[in-house]
């Protein structure tokens, strides 16, 4: 090729690749950010502290995308996020494989079915974008962490409505527990969330005993109630009749570990400073938490199985539908709780900024 058919054939290339450049580049980010190496605790504001973690934060008031990159980043939030991040897709793997081998119609007797799961994948993902966003701001913590406690109380209530129309006995129905039964959860399911972001307002860290006993009284009211079908059917059925039986057993020991990961921080505070990556009490509770959640599920596919072709007759259509109003009502309701909260918590940081202006 001689050397003039070169040279044009360089400048043709050149020409190619600026055009690329100038139709390309001006619609593609130059640059991702890249989140901050963590710090240690006394770099961090006293609310974003966690008793006996004292490395592996991050900065306060980085962009927001490096948050949402820090999911792949070596922190003490990551298996706090992992561990929620991977237990919702499992649930929807495990909701298509039995929607693909029993069919689930869309209709009222499998509403319950459907909201449980709705108000498992909320709360999953409410927990993993609390942990992931929490440090850009102080707003944002509490923000977001208000947004967590709406999940739980949609869980909460989520479970009452299944363990009440698949997993409960005609005698415990006809109980004074089983009447009053789904209004009760509901309100709890309220005051769980409203108590959990009132403890968080109001409590500074390092947060006292009030606080952890504000949040668990009606918490662990809600659990002893949402829990009282299958606790019932526990005593009175005989497992070795009812496959569903070890399944609901091993959801409540499960979640009775999480609780007690929960309300004590251990083994931290043991050996501060050396589960500040991995190791953390609320990385366990996490953990069992969403063991407790796949067993549940298990649980429930066979109660329901159980249940589908008489459900419309014991409980009738119309409560059913009622039943899935008052999930929405309870969703909506703390939601706005969460809100109101929030305003109030913004009211009180502009005022401390005008205070140290």
């Amino acid at each position: 090729m001689s050397g003039g058919a070169l040279g044009r054939l360089s400048t043709l290339s050149l020409s190619v690749k600026q055009l690329s450049r100038l139709l390309l580049l001006p619609s593609l980010p130059t640059s991702l950010p890249s989140p901050s190496p963590t710090v240690p605790v006394s770099h961090v504001p006293a609310l974003f502290r966690e008793p006996y973690i004292l490395s592996g934060y991050r900065p306060v008031g980085q962009d927001w995308r490096c948050y949402l990159l820090s999911v792949f980043q070596r922190h003490n939030e990551t298996l706090n996020i992992w561990t929620h991040l991977l237990a919702g897709p499992l649930v929807l793997l495990r909701v298509w494989a039995y929607v693909g081998v029993h069919g689930l119609p869309l209709d009222a007797a499998s509403l319950p079915l459907c909201l449980y799961v709705l108000s498992a994948l909320t709360y999953l993902g409410c927990s993993v974008t609390a942990h992931l966003l929490q440090s850009h701001s102080e707003l944002a913590h509490y923000s977001l962490f208000f947004l967590d406690y709406v999940g739980v109380a949609v869980y909460q209530y989520g479970c009452a409505l299944a363990h009440y129309f698949y997993c409960s006995e005609p005698a415990w129905r006809e109980s004074a527990v089983g009447v009053w039964f789904l209004p009760g959860a509901a309100l709890l399911a309220w005051l769980s969330c409203a108590s959990c972001c009132f403890a968080k307002y109001r409590y500074r860290r390092p947060y006292p005993l009030q606080r952890k006993i504000c949040q668990l009284i009606p918490t662990s009211m809600a659990y002893f109630l949402d829990i009282s079908p299958v606790a019932h059917r526990l005593a009175t059925v005989s497992w070795g009749q009812d496959p569903a039986l070890p399944l609901h057993a091993l959801q409540m020991a499960f979640f009775l570990l999480a609780s007690l990961f929960f309300s004590c921080p251990v083994p931290e505070r043991f050996f501060p400073g050396r589960c500040d990556i991995m190791g953390q009490g609320h990385q366990v509770f996490h953990l069992f938490l969403s063991l407790c959640t796949l067993s549940q599920l298990e649980a429930l596919f066979l109660d329901y199985g159980r249940q589908r072709d008489t459900l419309l007759e014991v409980s009738g259509e119309r409560e059913l539908w009622s039943a899935g109003v008052s999930f929405l009502g309870l969703a909506l309701i703390s939601a706005l709780t969460a809100v109101v909260m929030r305003w109030h918590v913004r009211r009180r940081l502009e005022k401390s900024e005008k205070v140290q202006q």
